[in-house]
């Protein structure tokens, strides 16, 4: 079946978007392709459709997991077989996933970055009959790029063991970052296919403000639709939700500190238009496709125009007219510039913190190498008397040097692991029916649950014994009463993975001329996006393109500068 086919059975399109059947074209041929495509540009169908045109099942390479679990979703839904692993799922569950993607009739596996090089995936290796190896956010393989990940690495040494094409894939990728990319993933052929970044349909507005809130009120007044305001700090967001509710303005607020359940519920809500207005940290956005975001507005100052680009491009992807708008005062730019000398804390404070994560865990010397560690970031401060934002860093460049891995908010599944012997289970006499048909579903769905602790799938279970999650959660507590299973409740935590061990002190290699360079970069982004909003006579979707490799730009005639007349 021709691309076009596939894109009409599938999706229900008629035609492709701008590049999409270029890239297709060049992955369909067989050639490694770089693929940079704005945010909105629909990037996923760029390798959804080629991989349903070959044999085999492609692997995805992304670091966000929400959008593995979405897109792991939609695929299902077209009736398109795909599984995911990534961080919070056992060992038995990944080791099942690996099999069904061996033998079973599966089409795509998505996997995070973390997970290539573990000795169990690497053991599959051999056994996939792997189609492409496919890259989503594949600046994050590239030293320069504004978000690089050490994991992401392990993708090249991939390409040693797998004859596959690569398709990349990413939003924002400066001239430089596209060529490390390019050379990280071992391209046969050098072939960058860019669509064009100029967005006619958003308005570029920047505003110089003390009183964010009364503009950020403006906007929301003055511009009918759905909008998405980004502000930094959680407690913010749910200040100026609070604060926008009151002045009569359905709005509501997101963030990793809510539960999976009610992130999901309002997300839903947002996509709905049951919510109008979101205020969020940048957690929230990333594989969301909601084509009628008419505004989005940034309450105070991006890190980078990488992030920017990314977050304001989110409006307007239904191609009318919407609006990304910029707010900022020159606090902000001190706190830009604070913030940036935070995020690079001495070397001898990374050392000291990579150490005490070792003895907060109690991992002596010359082991800890693998172990998946449940991180509670307040709490280690907490102990060791530290600010958060050093640590958090700290953490961030022991990633970055390759010491470990770090991820945030991952969500850890209830596990239940049955401790009655199988034949005395229907001899016990229990209070409640729905407690003997929990347990029965439970057995016939679960493999290995008498021999050691399961995950589950709360909803799964939930909406099988017709009852919500709550009243599903009271059931597995009376039964763990009772003493007929172990029952270890669903969190969500941080996660930290030792990639080797422990070293003595005075043994980390913590490579200062990357940790220079790293540095270098960091402030030159921080400055780039400073230039961006301290500009007055300069386009600012030119300066944008400029930014990322499309310079002599044409003035767009719609953002503010251009409105003023100042542009030239």
């Amino acid at each position: 079946m021709g691309a076009k086919e596939i894109l009409k059975q599938y999706w229900g399109y008629d035609a492709f978007r701008p590049m999409q059947e270029e890239i297709i074209s060049a992955a369909a041929e067989g050639r490694d392709v770089l693929a940079i495509l704005p945010t909105g540009g629909g990037k996923s169908v760029c390798f959804q459709v080629p991989a349903l045109m070959k044999e085999g099942i492609a692997l995805v390479v992304t670091p966000l997991i929400a959008l593995m679990k979405d897109q792991v979703q939609n695929l299902e839904a077209r009736g398109i077989k795909a599984l995911a692993i990534h961080a919070g799922m056992s060992r038995f569950q990944v080791d099942t996933a690996l099999i069904n993607a061996a033998y079973g009739d599966f089409k795509f596996l998505y996997l995070s970055p973390e997970r290539l090089g573990t000795a169990l995936f690497q053991s599959y290796i051999d056994l996939l009959n792997v189609s492409y190896i496919v890259v989503d956010e594949a600046h994050c393989i590239s030293q320069w790029g504004y978000d690089f990940r050490p994991d992401y690495l392990q993708i090249g040494k991939l390409r040693e063991r797998i004859n596959a094409p690569v398709i990349a894939l990413t939003a924002t990728a400066t001239p430089q970052v596209a060529e490390d990319i390019m050379d990280r993933l071992g391209f046969e052929e050098k072939l960058l296919l860019r669509s064009a970044f100029e967005r006619p349909n958003l308005n570029y507005i920047v505003r110089k403000c003390e009183d964010k809130l009364g503009q950020l009120l403006g906007v929301c007044q003055g511009v009918q639709g759905s909008g998405i305001v980004y502000l930094r700090s959680r407690k913010k967001c749910e200040e100026y939700a609070a604060m926008l509710k009151a002045e009569g303005i359905n709005a509501s607020f997101y963030h990793a500190g809510l539960s999976s359940e009610l992130r999901s519920e309002r997300q839903e809500a947002w996509k709905k238009g049951m919510i109008r207005v979101m205020i969020c940290t940048n957690a929230f956005g990333m594989g969301i496709d909601k084509p009628d975001v008419r505004f989005v507005v940034h309450c105070e100052l991006p890190e980078s125009p990488e992030a920017y680009f990314q977050e304001a491009g989110r409006a307007g992807r239904d191609g009318k007219t919407s609006y990304a708008v910029l707010l900022w005062s020159p606090d902000d730019v001190r706190r830009l510039h604070q913030l940036d000398s935070l995020a690079f804390p001495s070397l001898e404070y990374i050392e000291d913190i990579y150490h005490k994560i070792h003895v907060f865990y109690q991992i002596p010397y010359e082991q800890g190498m693998g172990r998946q560690l449940k991180f509670d970031l307040s709490e280690f401060c907490r102990q060791y008397k530290l600010s958060q934002a050093s640590v958090r860093n700290a953490i961030i460049y022991l990633e970055r040097s390759e010491h470990l891995s770090y991820t945030e908010a991952v969500d850890i599944n209830t596990q239940v692991k049955i401790v009655v012997d199988r034949r005395e289970l229907y001899d016990i006499d229990l209070p409640d029916a729905q407690m003997v048909s929990l347990l029965e579903l439970l057995m016939r769905n679960y493999t290995g649950i008498f021999s050691w602790p399961v995950s589950i799938s709360e909803d799964f279970v939930a909406a099988n014994l017709g009852i919500g999650i709550p009243a599903l959660h009271q059931l597995l507590y009376r039964l763990s009463q009772e003493h007929v299973i172990r029952y270890v409740p669903g969190e969500k935590s941080d996660v930290i993975t030792l990639h080797h061990n422990h070293l003595q002190r005075g043994n980390v290699d913590l490579q200062p001329q990357r940790y220079e360079m790293l540095r270098e970069k960091s402030t030159a982004r921080s400055e780039a996006i400073i230039g961006y909003v301290t500009e007055t006579d300069r386009c600012r979707q030119a300066y944008l393109l400029d930014y990322f490799g499309q310079p002599d730009s044409a003035p767009c005639g719609r953002c503010d500068v251009c409105r003023s007349g100042s542009n030239h």
